[in-house]
């Protein structure tokens, strides 16, 4: 769970569809298929390789990929999809703006002829300014500058959000930023994994400078510059364990005894430059290291700030300059990920459109890829879940009849967001020309960015969604009280529409329990119904799912991945809890149904096998070394492994499904099982 920082706009589209078939599979199709599984494993062994072990095999990561399971199969088709429809917008740019807008920027993007033409002339100018810059207030002004160009991250994050303890009214937050890196960690640990990154970072730093007019000594300087910069920005910043705890990074202040803590920092000021009116208070996650902020303005030479501001925009455009700029970007990606071959450009560009003209383009796929029955099943299946969900909680031996009480309020407060937003975006004033796509760009940018500062002063609206309509993913933000299940993500093997219920609440309705467990999670859990971040627990019930969730965390950091790394219990327990809450309240949920409560055997497993198994199929995945390791520092997620089989060591029913007994690697006896929702 994330707190979402969603870019709105203030006037809507009201966008009619006309529904088409559903493109599900055929009834023929085997939702679970043997052929798949690898049944020369004992499902009480390792349950995720035997219900996946022949497809692992047969489904390496392809080179331009650093990891192929069933979200990428997905995510494959969705861009696939997202082709046909920006290429098509293309041709038929004259027909409306949407189509213009759409088609236009995706014919900037695949212009390559074009891009390469002009090298980095598109951002030459502004690095010209910046090495123009005689003063520290000079640079303080372009960190400001650079951000309402659509240029974060500098120096620190910023955003306009909902107040977590008055979600109902906007505020301007700050966070801890300016480093390049994935992870601060990268530049403060001191193995050869590590030193080796700083060592290819210093190389492609140095390089990319190379590429827009240094000499070798002067972008070397440069690199290493920056390097040491970013190094005591990242001193600064607390881990991302810490940045879980809403209460530690909720911190408010007045603007003006915000700018006394950062004499350098004018706060007032500075809020006016960003474009931001209104504006009595503010919040920031790690006030500690803004104080590091602050002191670095006057103690960093200003040749190292102007470097830095410079990298900044080289960083943030390479993707669309020219091949150079965009290989040598991908080379250093190559050694955080190991990713063998660039993404192809089609790919790339069609996901930028979607990322920036994503309720636009989201019109079009809705339209063609999404029905209404798909609608109507999922909102189904919701309304069961969510009333299991209650079931379980009436039941919890754990809980005060006091606090259950609570935990019902807000599960019943719970708003579904199904498939794609009532109200469309429009982004009016953004100027796209297929003749520049620099300058396209940095007017979606400077758009997005407007209309988020905009949101200073008015009421917060509720209606909007934090992810476009193809994408393949789900997620629960707690300001809102809300789960939102974007169209992309109903397809097999999460959701069919002629699946059998095993295989729907296997997939789908498990993602559907997860995101609201999401709201009774160690973060979602501090939430009230009503958005706020306030205290709804007594003492000892807290006191109870904790002493539960730290076996949450001792069980998945007992898992190993890449031969001597683990799971960090921590950071993932989010997710671990709402994985094992998901797949609980599913699994119930499902005993509701005809099949659920028949023993029909369909392609030689009996429901609750094919439960477990559709479950089981959701997460599988291959994965490169080196990708994988970096997420283990950056992801709150656990691998694809331990999402399957930690949850359903954990749940009774399978232990019976599967004829787990002891002796086998999995099992743990009842009194070891974990019980939380």
């Amino acid at each position: 769970m994330k707190r979402l920082i969603i870019v709105v706009l203030s006037t809507f589209l009201l966008f009619k569809t006309t529904f088409v078939s559903a493109q599900t599979t055929s009834k023929n199709f085997k939702f679970i298929d043997p052929a798949n599984m690898d049944q020369t494993v004992k499902p009480g062994d390792n349950f995720y390789l035997y219900a996946n072990g022949t497809w692992l095999k047969n489904n390496p990561v392809p080179a331009s990929k650093t990891r192929w399971g069933s979200f990428d199969a997905l995510r494959q088709t969705s861009l696939d999809r997202l082709k046909l429809l920006t290429e098509d917008a293309s041709k038929n740019a004259s027909k409306n703006s949407l189509y213009q807008r759409v088609g236009d920027l995706y014919a900037a993007a695949m212009d390559s002829d074009a891009i390469e033409k002009l090298g980095y002339t598109p951002i030459k100018p502004e690095l010209q300014r910046l090495d123009a810059l005689t003063t520290q207030e000079q640079v303080l002004n372009e960190v400001v500058t650079l951000r309402t160009h659509g240029i974060g991250g500098v120096l620190f994050g910023f955003a306009v959000g909902q107040d977590d303890r008055n979600v109902n009214q906007y505020i301007p937050e700050v966070f801890q930023g300016g480093t390049s890196l994935p992870d601060r960690d990268y530049y403060l640990k001191n193995d050869a994994r590590s030193q080796n990154i700083r060592a290819e970072y210093v190389k492609y730093v140095t390089d990319m400078f190379k590429m827009t007019g240094d000499d070798e000594a002067t972008a070397q300087h440069k690199a290493q510059s920056i390097l040491s910069l970013e190094t005591a920005l990242a001193k600064a910043q607390i881990s991302r364990v810490e940045l879980r705890d809403p209460i530690k990074t909720y911190n408010k202040f007045a603007v003006a005894d915000f700018s006394k803590t950062t004499p350098g920092l004018d706060w007032s000021s500075l809020l006016a430059q960003m474009k931001v009116t209104k504006a009595d208070s503010i919040l920031c996650n790690n006030p500690t290291f803004f104080k590091t902020a602050n002191s670095l303005l006057t103690a960093v030479p200003l040749d190292v700030w102007k470097a830095y501001l410079q990298w900044a925009i080289i960083k943030n455009t390479a993707a669309y300059l020219s091949s150079d700029f965009v290989n040598r970007q991908f080379q250093f990606s190559q050694v955080l990920s190991g990713q063998k071959q660039i993404t192809p450009r089609w790919q790339r560009m069609s996901s930028l459109v979607d990322n920036d003209l994503g309720e636009l383009l989201g019109q079009l796929y809705v339209e063609k890829y999404f029905n209404d029955a798909a609608k109507q099943r999922m909102l189904a299946l919701v309304k069961n879940v969510q009333q299991t969900f209650a079931d379980r909680i009436n039941r919890l031996d754990w809980m005060s009849d006091s606090t259950k009480q609570q935990a019902l309020v807000k599960l019943n407060a719970i708003v579904n967001k199904i498939g794609f937003p009532d109200k469309w975006e429009t982004y009016d004033g953004i100027i796209i020309n297929k003749n520049d796509l620099t300058g396209s760009l940095r007017s979606a940018n400077e758009w997005a960015y407007n209309d988020m500062v905009n949101r200073m002063g008015k009421p917060v609206d509720k209606t909007k969604w934090g992810m476009t309509p193809p994408t393949i993913n789900a997620y629960y933000n707690p300001a809102n009280n809300e789960i939102v299940f974007p169209a992309g993500i109903l397809q097999f093997p999460f959701f069919d529409a002629n699946a059998d219920d095993a295989v729907n609440y296997g997939g789908i309705a498990a993602v559907i329990g997860h995101e609201i467990t999401h709201g009774f999670d160690d973060q979602g859990r501090q939430y009230a119904a009503d958005g706020n971040l306030k205290d709804w627990w007594t003492a000892d019930d807290a006191k109870k799912f904790t002493e539960r969730s730290d076996k949450v965390v001792a069980q998945y950091a007992g898992f190993v991945v890449n031969d001597s790394i683990h799971v960090n219990g921590n950071l993932t327990l989010g997710e671990n809890l709402a994985d094992l809450g998901g797949l609980n309240i599913a699994y119930e949920a499902f005993k509701k149904t005809d099949e659920g409560k028949s023993d029909k055997k369909i392609d030689g497993f009996t429901p609750d096998q094919r439960f477990f198994l559709s479950w089981a199929q959701v997460w599988r995945s291959n994965i490169l070394p080196d990708f994988a390791s970096q997420l283990i520092m950056t992801d709150p997620h656990s691998p694809g492994m331990y999402r399957c089989n930690g949850p359903v060591s954990n749940v009774d029913a399978w232990y019976a499904a599967f004829d787990v007994k002891p002796g086998d690697k999995m099992y743990k006896s009842e009194s070891e099982r974990i019980k939380v929702w």
